[in-house]
């Protein structure tokens, strides 16, 4: 028997869980400055390996999570992610010193890396357009990023750092009441359900596509750590006397996240309707003058080429769930989610550890530059990706392929 599709309110939700996944990873890092005041650290740079923790659970806590999610059932890991996150927020908020925040956000960063490989797995496991679904739930994601440079600054401003923890904490465990009281039981987990068909290529060419899929999403997620964890304080540098106060510059942040997550539906459309190889490879070529740009550009022009260079960012996004989505089958979606997970955002989770050492010793100009030959580099293993990925590019090939999930 067929399971029935996911209700709106569900998929509401899930999407919603994407937006606060974001959102808590970046609190750290948005209200930074405060925190090193606070503990009596003379600048930011010095607090910011703290949060290394966080972003390393987040790429290794994607493989058991996985794991569970196709075994288990992907409901009751999205309740865990909730009472998880919300109750690791609430703790960071009480920390009284640097080690015991690291170890809170250590926590916090463990649950958080249940969502991506079992939230989103979830939400398009029966979706008959997955793109336009990726693409969706990528804007919800990095509206995420946006609120977290929004509204944090704000409530740092107003309240302090420990209210930018402590209020999105407990909408997270609101939220998680709600999706326990409207998501329906799965009739049983993926890993239990029938055979379905084989996926659309074949063994070998499965390989080297997970393979491409994997340096690709490392690369291009060294960039995204970089620029979201570093994007507040480089404004702050680059606007200088044009724009002091902390909440001014997080809207001014805020808008470029909010703009630049747009981009994220229009390629998930584009997605259902054309090859993934052509269209990925062109916005990551984009990203190299872009990037380029921001490492030269000052005042407002270095706001509207930080504008830019997150367009392309954000834009790149979807590739990495829509090509799962396209040649792995629905019962161990989750499993080949958290492999590709642990080792590409184990890598990326560098870029937090030495995000403050390197503006000390260089300065966001040599950063942003190297962003742009990172982006280069990415570019060129996407030239790698097997030419089957040219052929039929719509979503109801890739439902053929894998099937609907039955129980």
């Amino acid at each position: 028997m067929r399971e029935p599709d996911l209700r709106p309110s569900v998929a509401l939700l899930l999407n919603l869980a994407h937006t606060f996944d974001h959102l808590f990873l970046l609190v750290f890092a948005t209200a930074v400055a405060a925190i090193a005041r606070d503990f009596g650290l003379a600048r930011w740079e010095d607090l910011m390996p703290y949060g290394t923790g966080a972003f390393v659970m987040f790429a290794l806590g994607s493989l058991p999570a996985g794991r569970l999610g196709d075994q288990w059932g992907r409901r009751p890991m999205m309740l865990v992610f909730f009472a998880g996150m919300g109750g690791s927020a609430l703790l960071a908020a009480a920390m009284p010193g640097p080690w015991a925040l690291a170890a809170a956000l250590t926590l916090l960063g463990t649950f958080a890396s249940i969502y991506h490989p079992v939230g989103i797995q979830m939400l398009v496991q029966r979706a008959p357009n997955p793109g336009a679904a990726i693409g969706v739930n990528g804007l919800a994601g990095n509206l995420g990023v946006a609120a977290a440079a929004m509204f944090t600054g704000a409530l740092v401003e107003w309240s302090g750092w420990r209210a930018a923890f402590a209020v999105p904490g407990l909408a997270c465990l609101a939220l998680g009441l709600v999706f326990w009281r409207l998501a329906p039981p799965e009739r049983e987990p993926p890993a239990r359900r029938a055979p379905k068909a084989a996926a659309a290529a074949a063994p070998a060419q499965l390989v080297r596509v997970l393979a491409v899929l994997t340096v690709a999403s490392a690369s291009s997620g060294l960039i995204f750590n970089l620029t979201t964890n570093g994007n507040g304080q480089m404004l702050g540098e680059r606007l200088g006397a044009l724009v002091r106060e902390p909440a001014t510059l997080g809207w001014l942040l805020g808008a470029i996240y909010a703009v630049a997550s747009l981009a994220q539906v229009a390629v998930g459309r584009l997605i259902d309707r054309h090859a993934l190889r052509p269209l990925w490879l062109t916005i990551v070529a984009l990203q190299v003058p872009m990037l380029a740009a921001a490492a030269l550009a000052r005042g407002w022009w270095a706001w509207l080429a930080l504008l830019g260079s997150m367009v392309l960012v954000f834009g790149a996004i979807p590739f990495t769930d829509a090509t799962i989505v396209r040649f792995v089958d629905d019962r161990m979606r989750s499993r080949v989610a958290g492999m590709r997970l642990a080792i590409a955002l184990g890598i990326s989770s560098g870029a937090v550890w030495v995000l403050g050492p390197a503006v000390k010793a260089a300065g966001f100009g040599t950063l942003f530059a190297v962003m742009a030959g990172i982006a280069l580099f990415t570019a060129a293993v996407l030239l790698l990706m097997p030419p089957e990925l040219e052929g039929p590019a719509s979503p109801a090939a890739a439902v053929a392929a894998t099937g609907p999930a039955r129980t």
